[in-house]
């Protein structure tokens, strides 16, 4: 019986050895007894009457009618019942193992009330250590990861040591939201591999400028460099939850003013107009709005940075003035 156990097939479906060889006695046999299939198979009799609970419990085995009589069920159904059970099994495992934070909470309570009082901000120093608190971060998110990167170009030491995190991140269905500098898409490999991540299912999208530095973990834990324009002084890891709640408030404001980024031969512009939805409301508002002052107050914006984006949209539209760029709006159809 060795020899004929030593594939076991069905092993990825959680059926034993056992219990494969006598499904199959019962494929090549149907409707026969089970009562001496232990002196076939030289088992002990017990062994092979838990074994058959165990296929009948599984639908493999189903009684031919009278006399103990038992057939197999068609290996097509049979195998579609067993991957159904398997995955749900699986899923079962998979959400025990992502909803572990009750196991993190208590090994930090071991450490005593003078470590829990100092864990709502944490200072990481040196690039060493922040790069391996962003690993622990991400192999250990479960929902969602936001950030806002203004960086000019990824080096390929950056892209190799990214893509392993990013993709297994977007494998488990952890959702991914980024913010770059429209400047980084006139790096190739950086743009290549901004795109790669869209095609993974990653969400990505541009800004004219920005200079906030951010990464957001489950909206648990946010990473902020103590100096933006010096990433290698350090950093600070926020878990204090009002403090996190203001950082992902202020992501979702640069979120809404970017312009969607949408992978393979695209350049950055969203939806047939290269405008973000946000440059639309200014659009729409310099042509139908007064003074700047009121535009920006509507929009929930600076009057500078209202004016900021009037100036953009003019160079967008080859306009030399308000009106003109109104008149060429409407001619494509923008507003």
């Amino acid at each position: 019986m060795g020899a004929q156990l030593a594939g076991n097939e069905m092993s990825v479906f959680g059926v034993s050895p056992l219990e494969e060889e006598i499904y199959r006695h019962f494929l090549r046999n149907p409707g026969t007894s089970p009562d001496d299939i232990h002196l076939l198979l030289h088992c002990e009799r017990e062994r092979v009457r838990h074994s058959l609970d165990r296929l009948r419990g599984l639908g493999l085995l189903h009684p031919a009618g009278g006399d103990g009589l038992l057939d197999p069920a068609d290996p097509e159904i049979a195998l579609a019942r067993l991957t159904d059970t398997r995955l749900r099994a699986l899923h079962q495992e998979l959400r025990r193992v992502t909803q572990s934070r009750h196991v993190i909470n208590g090994l930090r309570a071991e450490q005593g009330p003078r470590a829990q009082a100092g864990s709502g901000i944490e200072q990481l120093e040196g690039l060493e250590q922040i790069r391996d608190r962003i690993d622990d971060l991400a192999f250990f998110a479960r929902d969602e990861i936001l950030s806002v990167e203004p960086y000019t170009r990824l080096s390929p030491e950056n892209i190799a040591r990214s893509r392993p995190l990013d993709h297994r991140c977007l494998r488990r269905g952890v959702e991914i939201r980024s913010v770059v500098l429209r400047r980084a898409l006139d790096d190739t490999p950086t743009a290549d591999y901004l795109r790669e991540l869209v095609a993974h299912g990653a969400k990505i999208r541009v800004a004219r400028d920005i200079t906030e530095r951010m990464l957001v973990y489950d909206r648990r834990a946010a990473l902020v460099p103590l100096d933006p324009a010096d990433t290698a002084r350090g950093a600070l890891l926020a878990r204090k939850r009002g403090l996190v709640a203001n950082i992902v408030a202020l992501f979702e404001k640069i979120w809404q003013q970017a312009v969607e980024f949408t992978g393979p031969g695209e350049d950055g512009d969203g939806a047939g107009t290269g405008l973000s939805d946000f440059e639309r409301r200014v659009l729409v508002s310099m042509c139908s709005v007064g003074k700047d002052e009121a535009g920006a107050r509507d929009l929930g914006v600076s009057v500078r940075t209202y004016r900021r984006y009037v100036a953009d949209l003019l160079q967008t539209l080859g306009a030399a003035s308000r009106a003109q760029a109104a008149l060429l709006a409407r001619e494509r159809g923008w507003i």
